[in-house]
């Protein structure tokens, strides 16, 4: 057998650029790796050792095949703990992280999730009642921060039976502050992260504030020691009172809290922005929205959608699925090798930082035809039965997969089903176009703004539901 190949590697004079190409443009930095050294190479930004991989065969190798071999306590979670902590997203220590998914693992099941249906569609009739008031038809909204209120409404119904609209503005200022932070930082991590600058003194009000808004519902739920009257069990009690099937035992106050605040950031992140893009996608393809609308009124005709409905929305879930291909929110995640390895005849050292960007992946010429356009028909069962699975990871893949993937598509495609019921968002006469900004997510740089319109008349969006939650 052959010995192990040295892995191709960008170094300064290549063409590709160094560290400060890296901190420039990471995606346009990446892309000029791949286009010159293929689907795998290393770099070493700052000296940090890094391994891009950017094939199925190659990802399921790293997530599957030999998961024992890689671990978490890689460049780019630890760039992120400082906000996440040990909750699931990540948890670097896979005995205790197994722990903690056993016991939150039930409450993320389909037939659990089911239970907060009926929360994602009341925020969603609310807040188009407030965009129509404030705003008016024909009036121009800020669709990222306006979808963004929405989800920390339903994320929050969802987990503490409360309504958070003062609060909710709070946190999304101080996540964007963190997210913006971290993203400098692991494009060119230096100064380190304790030296007091000017930004990481931001970053830290930032996670305190975040802090705050999690404890408060702690507490008040602690002092209470019960869901709220006339409700069903919310997402906190039911993880206050969850048990590890292995040791009988329940998880402390801190655990919670960062569990709670994973749950809030990563419920949060992954609706405000794909739901961003998959309006501006739909205002940009009024093919694809009208065939969305046609679903929508053939399927609900004029109902509320409700769990029962999303198998029949098969389009609208190609919808979502083709955004989350194109603007995955959780773009790019990270494993350590904590051995040697070989992965398709090239050696990894340990310790290599080994990167897998889906923003790269999802656009691989090999596997998606003109990888570029927006074509949610790629969701079809049997064009998705021909593409490797490993193609497409916009929630991870292998054991760690994201524990929210039902609750994300769930809400995705509900909110989505109940504003095209009755509305649309269009785009502005001269609006520019759009570009993702690679932050530790994934956003749509200065936010999106759409024109909102109506697809029906008053009396008839009254007859089917719209202002009787408010």
């Amino acid at each position: 057998m052959a010995p192990p190949r040295t892995l191709p590697t960008i170094r300064p004079g290549d063409g590709s650029g160094g560290t400060l190409a890296f901190k420039r443009d990471q995606l346009a930095f990446l892309t000029r790796g791949l286009e010159r050294h293929g689907d795998i190479f290393r770099f070493r930004p700052l000296g940090i050792p890094m391994v891009l991989v950017n094939h199925p065969d190659y990802i399921r190798h790293i997530l599957v095949d030999e998961a024992e071999r890689y671990d978490k306590n890689a460049s780019l979670f630890k760039v992120v703990r400082p906000v996440l902590r040990n909750g699931l997203i990540a948890n670097a220590d896979t005995s205790h992280w197994r722990r903690q998914r056993r016991m939150m693992a039930p409450h993320f099941t389909p037939r659990a999730v089911s239970a907060f249906v009926q929360g994602m569609t009341d925020e969603t009739a609310r807040i188009l009642n407030r965009w129509e008031r404030d705003y008016g038809i024909g009036g121009t909204l800020d669709v990222t921060d306006e979808i963004g209120q929405l989800a920390l409404r339903i994320v929050n119904r969802s987990l503490f039976s409360a309504d958070v609209s003062d609060a909710a503005q709070a946190f999304e200022r101080a996540f964007g502050t963190a997210n913006a932070i971290l993203g400098a930082f692991f494009r060119f991590p230096f100064p380190p992260l304790g030296v007091p600058t000017p930004s990481h003194r931001r970053l830290r009000r930032a996670i305190a504030d975040m802090d705050a808004f999690v404890s408060g519902f702690i507490r008040r739920r602690l002092a209470a020691d019960t869901a709220p009257p006339g409700e069903e069990a919310d997402l906190l009690t039911l993880l206050l009172h969850s048990v590890d099937e292995e040791d009988g035992g329940g998880m402390d106050l801190e655990q919670l809290h960062h569990e709670v605040l994973n749950i809030c950031i990563g419920a949060y992140e992954t609706t405000t922005n794909t739901l961003s893009w998959v309006f501006y996608l739909l205002a940009r393809h009024p093919e694809a929205e009208k065939r969305l609308h046609e679903e929508v009124d053939r399927e609900l005709d004029g109902r509320i959608p409700e769990f029962g409905d999303l198998p029949k929305l098969a389009y609208t879930r190609m919808v979502v699925e083709e955004a989350l291909r194109l603007y995955s929110p959780a773009y790019q995640f990270m494993r350590r090798a904590t051995t040697d390895d070989v992965i398709d005849g090239y050696r990894v050292p340990a310790g290599s930082n080994v990167l897998i960007n889906s923003y790269l992946l999802h656009r691989h010429p090999d596997f998606w035809e003109r990888p570029a356009e927006f074509k949610p028909e790629r969701f079809t069962p049997e064009e998705t039965a021909r593409r490797p699975k490993h193609v497409y990871l916009p929630f991870g893949a292998g054991h760690r997969i994201c524990i929210g993937k039902h609750f994300a598509l769930t809400e995705l495609m509900l909110v989505l089903a109940t504003i095209a019921r009755g509305h649309r968002l269009v785009m502005p006469d001269g609006a520019p176009e759009i570009h993702p900004e690679a932050l530790i997510t994934l956003h749509p740089k200065g936010g999106v703004r759409l024109r909102l319109e109506q697809r029906s008349s008053p009396t008839t969006r009254m007859r089917h539901g719209y202002g009787q939650r408010d």
